[in-house]
């Protein structure tokens, strides 16, 4: 969902670097794949195509943080919240 978006804080030996992974359209969304020491971001359409993909050495990651899209309340929490 845009707006979804996935930070990265990575060990550059002296000093640290972060990157950031955001959905950038509607209907996007950002997925976390980890692997044979290998962890990817990726930020997929609706079918699934892959439009841009970042990698990283699984040792080098000192945090990864997923933040998704603010959700706007469902029907029933909103009544529940009327009603209190």
């Amino acid at each position: 969902m845009k707006g979804d978006r996935v930070e990265i804080v990575v060990d550059a030996h002296d000093t640290t670097r972060t990157y950031e992974v955001t959905a950038t359209r509607a209907g996007r969304r950002v997925e976390v794949t980890i692997g044979r020491g290998v962890v990817e971001v990726t930020e997929v359409t609706r079918s699934g195509t892959p439009v841009r993909t970042a990698r990283f050495m699984s040792s080098r990651i000192l945090a990864l943080v997923e933040h998704p899209a603010p959700r706007p309340p469902a029907d029933d929490e909103q009544e529940s919240q009327a009603a209190a």
